[in-house]
């Protein structure tokens, strides 16, 4: 049983640490093990041994005494490399920033989910800066997707390794960031659960940014239910406090513009296939034209993306300097692009932003949307490394639906629905909109048995 630890869901582990049946120091033991043993060494950018024994004994010793901290306590987890840890520089994916101070403390949410009793188990690879829905990185390695049986295919980004740690088996949650879709887009692809959070709701001091006004939080993991023990965690809650909703009277609404553009047959066999086990299980769906996707895409092509502006800011002195040099130069060129957004454009996307959000909010009320994740499964690595032309395509393309959301400030959970061409897994999206996560997170803990079918 041992070698499946880092297999098993949050709450699958949680029941044998807390009986009695796991130790925290071998489970830690042996995921490291695991880790070791895993052929593809661009998962993790650096691992925490030490600090992870020491909490795996700090819980094992609560445990013995009677005095566990709760369901997550012993609980192995990786962050993304662009949450600082304490002792050490945070990288975000890039090597420019090796040679920075280190951290005096952990990120907020780090303490936080340490304060829960989790065991930190490393730093997980990413796209570098966070800015890339595909997970290529020339630095440290691009990992691999673990579910493609035929070629390398990509991880999704930006959480790359995040994604394939969990779909691996190698640790049972790992905690990512999404800005425009960078938590959904690795769950889809790799076959596991994603959440990702209305932007404010968890802590975000002590991260790295893409573009402040769209930066999120949220985990990946293996169920829903794991998602839902974590976010409680992060709001610094003792137990969950999401109530499970029934499916019957929950009322979806499906995009008909926009989200289906291009998308490939699998993908949508495998999305209307779920759709209609909903609808078996006594929820309603309805569909509609949502105006509004069509003038995000608009606003993009007129004044730039919003995240393209932002990330120019935070990054402008850094492109002037020799670091250009020495940074992935598709982020370097995609970044650049920032720059043609001038200071009215960047106010008339805000205000654009906030009329969207009001207009969108009352069109679905209190609907749950239902939509693809991702339009296609996960493509091929090495063409993407050849071709920016074809980079940059496709990673437009991975981005579009899930980048909808975040700019309309939803929240959302990617779960696996089926597969679609060479058998890779489909995501299906349910999203709410913004500080509707309890109701999100309800719909999605009664649609997730429906939602799967017999995806395992």
């Amino acid at each position: 049983m041992s070698k499946s630890f880092g297999a098993m869901s949050v709450a699958q582990l949680s029941v044998l640490i807390q009986s009695g049946a796991a130790d925290p120091v071998d489970v830690a033991e042996t995921v490291f093990e695991s880790i070791a043993n895993y052929a593809d060494k661009a998962v993790f950018t650096t691992l925490l041994e030490g600090r992870a024994m020491e909490e795996a004994r700090a819980s094992s010793k609560r445990l013995r005494e009677g005095r566990s901290l709760g369901l997550l306590d012993g609980i192995p987890i990786a962050w993304k490399d662009l949450f600082d840890i304490e002792g050490l520089p945070t990288t975000a994916g890039s090597v420019v920033l090796a040679a920075t101070a280190p951290a005096s403390c952990d990120a907020a949410i780090v303490g936080l989910l340490r304060r829960a009793g989790m065991v930190a188990i490393g730093r997980t690879n990413m796209s570098e800066f966070a800015f890339s829905g595909l997970g290529i990185n020339p630095h440290y390695g691009t990992p691999v997707n673990p579910r493609g049986t035929d070629l390398p295919r990509i991880p999704g980004g930006s959480s790359s390794g995040a994604g394939v740690a969990v779909a691996a088996g190698l640790v049972p949650v790992a905690m990512g960031t999404d800005t425009g879709g960078s938590v959904r887009i690795p769950a889809a692809f790799n076959g596991i659960v994603g959440y990702k959070a209305t932007s404010g709701r968890h802590a975000m001091d002590g991260v790295y940014p893409l573009a402040k006004s769209l930066d999120s939080l949220g985990p990946l993991c293996r169920s829903v239910r794991d998602a839902v023990w974590i976010d409680a965690a992060m709001r610094g809650l003792t137990a969950p406090d999401v109530i499970e909703r029934p499916l019957r009277g929950l009322e979806l609404l499906v995009p008909e513009n926009v989200v289906f553009d291009a998308a490939e047959p699998g993908v949508v066999a495998a999305f209307e296939a779920a759709l209609e086990r909903f609808q078996s299980a006594g929820a309603s769906v309805s569909r509609t034209i949502i105006p509004a996707f069509n003038e995000i895409l608009d606003l993009m092509t007129r004044y730039g993306p919003l995240v393209t502006a932002e990330a120019f800011a935070l990054h402008q002195e850094r492109l002037a300097g020799p670091d250009a040099e020495r940074m992935d130069h598709r982020v370097v060129m995609r970044t650049r692009v920032g720059s043609r957004t001038t200071a009215p454009d960047y106010i008339a996307i805000l205000e654009a932003r906030r009329r969207l959000i009001g207009g969108v909010d009352r069109l679905v009320g209190d609907r749950i949307l239902a939509f693809p994740t991702v339009a296609h499964v996960a493509p091929p690595i090495a063409p993407l490394e050849e071709n920016d032309e074809l980079f940059f395509a496709t990673n437009n393309r991975t981005l579009r639906n899930t980048a909808l959301g975040n700019f309309l400030d939803w929240c959302g959970a990617s779960i696996p629905c089926g597969t679609g061409e060479s058998g890779m897994p489909v995501g299906l999206l349910l999203s709410a909109t913004a500080s509707r996560d309890e109701a999100l997170l309800g719909a999605a803990l009664a649609a997730e048995a429906v939602v799967r079918g017999d995806f395992v």
